[in-house]
């Protein structure tokens, strides 16, 4: 299994499950910085139809392209069902931010063989590492 440096430095793509508009959230700052800082982010949210002025996907089914990883902004219960669609499309990695755990989730990416974060996030990962995406 990769480490997190390693799957946050491999990924260009990165489908984020429960992406918010509103900026004061977490789901908003981590993953806009993240593109900033040159990933490609897909936000995933069936409430609205775009954030950071990028259309959003009702659900993982509904992308249109393979990702590298699933960033999940969902609280700990619905975890194991975001990494059993995270599986279903044949993300190669799940990552569950900070405060988010779950044995069941973890249990099914490893069954899966994929690779699995939770309790961390994304931008501090980036920040400690400094980590930039060049085009």
């Amino acid at each position: 299994m990769r480490s997190a440096r390693q799957i946050l430095t491999e990924a260009n793509v990165i489908a984020v499950v429960g992406a918010s508009r509103d900026s004061f959230k977490p789901a908003h700052t981590v993953p806009l910085q993240i593109m900033r800082h040159g990933w490609r982010i897909i936000p995933v949210n069936p409430f609205v139809d775009e954030v950071f002025g990028v259309r959003t996907v009702p659900t993982l089914a509904d992308l249109e392209e393979p990702v590298d990883l699933v960033n999940v902004f969902r609280p700990s219960r619905d975890a194991a069902e975001v990494v059993r669609q995270a599986v279903a499309i044949g993300a190669p990695a799940v990552w569950l931010q900070s405060g988010i755990f779950s044995a069941e989730a973890r249990r099914i990416a490893e069954e899966a063989g994929i690779d699995y974060v939770e309790d961390r996030c994304l931008a501090v990962e980036r920040a400690v590492n400094s980590l930039t995406k060049r085009p």
